[in-house]
């Protein structure tokens, strides 16, 4: 049996054995294990964020007259627009869709317990295009601007891009 120890000099010297360490291979050095790769710091980018602030203008007034107005809206799933073009309220009148979509992506509104369509569908006009425009603004990440050039002079500036209807691609 052929052991081997490591000499103060880092040297390997053969113990019971006959055979030079060049036929055995013995002086080869012994990787030492590469260190687990440390995980990478969470980046800006790589959260995603979901959910977003509002105030609404006026606000929503319940039944017992209090007023509503700083809400939660989250990001909308495909299955948030595509579930309400099988309502029957959105399919006899499609200006309906919005008021729809909105009660399942509004979060909270307020101190009301449950947020739906009913609640949208009784807010004040200017309240209810301010939530059309904050929907459209955060699912478009975050604005609906774009980059553009003068076709005269060539100057950039940005130009707002909303006013598509919502829940249209």
């Amino acid at each position: 049996m052929r052991r081997t120890a490591a000499r103060a000099g880092g040297a390997v010297s053969h113990v019971g054995a006959e055979a030079p360490a060049e036929e055995t291979g013995a002086d080869l050095p012994v990787p030492e294990p590469m260190p687990a790769p440390a995980p990478a710091p969470a980046r800006q980018q790589d959260v995603l964020r979901t959910e977003f602030p509002f105030q609404l203008p006026r606000g929503y007034v319940d039944e017992s007259g209090t007023v509503h107005r700083d809400g939660v809206m989250r990001l909308s799933t495909a299955r948030d627009e595509l579930v309400p073009l099988r309502d029957v309220r959105v399919q006899e009148n499609p200006a309906f869709l919005s008021v729809v979509l909105l009660g399942r992506v509004i979060t909270r509104l307020g101190t009301l317990p449950l947020v739906h369509d009913g609640i949208v569908e009784n807010m004040f006009a200017s309240d209810l295009a301010f939530l059309q425009d904050f929907y459209r603004q955060i699912n478009a990440e975050g604005h609906t601007r774009a980059a553009v050039n003068c076709p005269h002079c060539s100057e950039a500036f940005e130009v707002e891009l909303g006013g598509s209807r919502l829940g249209e691609s």
